[in-house]
């Protein structure tokens, strides 16, 4: 190699491995606007997943990203990836309460609740008065045969929050997957009676009356929330699900429910 021709490698070598005198890289994007994060909040599950999925992307460090993307993939129905998601986010923000709720919500959806026990312990030990660790905890300590630690996340819960209508529905979706549709009745009824009780739960206690064969009243709780076609399909359902638990070894368990 000619003499000029080493000079320019090693000035060529030099520059490269001295970022501060090369060329700066593409700096990374900024995130979404606030008004857009907004507007994405108030979209279908698939468009919020698409949308931050490409934020976490862009920053594993974002905390709304990280809980929205676990959040919107749960509501696909997509529990193993929603775990994932959620995990992932707790990489780089172990201590993100919002996550390790998410993380619990999305292990207990996929039926492996022993792995969101951890993640959901670790949210009520860093928010003593929050009652939504409490009724998670609940359903994950069921899930796992935990029947007295159930028991007793939902009592505590209950003392934060009288009346909650989303704890007084998770105990009452166990009492129905143990067949005790009584007990589930009771603590729906208690559940719809409290004023921020949501569509979903009314959808429970309809679900509830039918299993134990009141389809009239099922009927009317339905219609006066749905449509007519899906309130329709709703019911054929729950008509085929109380034939078949009525049925030698048919099926009530919440697995089947779903």
């Amino acid at each position: 190699m000619s003499r000029t021709r080493l000079i320019a490698a090693t000035a060529l070598a030099w520059l490269i491995a001295s970022p501060g005198l090369a060329q700066d890289p593409t700096p990374a994007a900024a995130p979404a606007p606030a008004e857009t994060r907004a507007a994405y909040a108030r979209m279908d599950p698939l468009s919020r997943s698409l949308f931050w999925a490409a934020e976490f992307e862009r920053d594993p460090s974002d905390p709304e990203a990280g809980v929205a993307l676990p959040r919107a993939l749960r509501e696909l129905g997509r529990f193993e990836e929603a775990a994932q998601a959620a995990e992932r986010t707790l990489v780089a923000q172990p201590d993100n309460v919002e996550a390790l709720m998410e993380a619990g919500r999305a292990h207990i959806a996929r039926g492996h609740a022993f792995y969101g026990i951890a993640h959901l312990e670790r949210a009520r030990a860093a928010r003593p008065g929050d009652w939504r660790p409490l009724s998670l905890l609940g359903v994950a300590y069921d899930q796992v045969r935990r029947p007295d630690d159930a028991e007793a996340a939902w009592a505590e819960g209950l003392r934060l929050s009288p009346d909650n209508p989303a704890i007084l529905a998770n105990m009452a979706m166990v009492r129905l997957t143990a067949g005790d549709l009584d007990m589930a009745e009771t603590l729906l009824r208690r559940a719809v009676a409290h004023p921020e009780a949501g569509l979903q739960i009314r959808q429970n206690l309809a679900l509830v009356l039918g299993l134990k064969g009141d389809l009239p009243e099922a009927e009317r709780m339905l219609r006066r929330d749905l449509p007519p076609e899906m309130a329709d399909a709703n019911l054929a359902w729950i008509r085929d699900r109380a034939g078949a638990a009525s049925v030698p070894g048919g099926s009530r368990t919440w697995g089947s429910l779903q």
